[in-house]
């Protein structure tokens, strides 16, 4: 993933948790019942602090760019499974809250092994940085 592409996705990632924080806030509050809510605000927990994460790895890439050091590919990395973790963990988290089927459930942890990965990508890339 370019320094480009995984800022982009941030930055709408954010913009799309502030969004779904304010429409569970107002729109959803007496539609969902507690414990959908509480389901709801962690999606929204999740997909902001990765966004975040999401975005400094963008910028680390971007100041690696010119050197394409041995940490730049576990950066691309990260990048990426911290994309698929908001859209598997945050994403069936929100559709449990809407009232999916149980079974949806099977793909929250895939997202979180993919947000580990992520931060695990992150270290190693720390790690290799001299």
């Amino acid at each position: 993933m370019s320094p480009r592409n995984a800022a982009i996705i941030a930055v709408v990632a954010g913009m799309l948790a502030v969004a779904l924080g304010a429409f569970a806030a107002h729109a959803l509050r007496e539609q969902l019942s507690a414990e959908y809510l509480v389901t709801w605000r962690t999606a929204v927990d999740y997909q902001f602090w990765h966004a975040l994460a999401l975005f400094g790895v963008s910028i680390w890439m971007r100041q690696l760019s010119s050197s394409a050091g041995p940490q730049t590919k576990p950066l691309a990395v990260a990048a990426i499974a911290f994309a698929v973790g908001m859209l598997l963990f945050c994403g069936s988290l929100y559709a449990l809250a809407l009232g999916a089927p149980r079974a949806l459930g099977i793909i929250t942890p895939l997202g979180g092994v993919a947000f580990i990965v992520g931060w695990l990508s992150m270290l190693v890339a720390a790690w290799r940085d001299r």
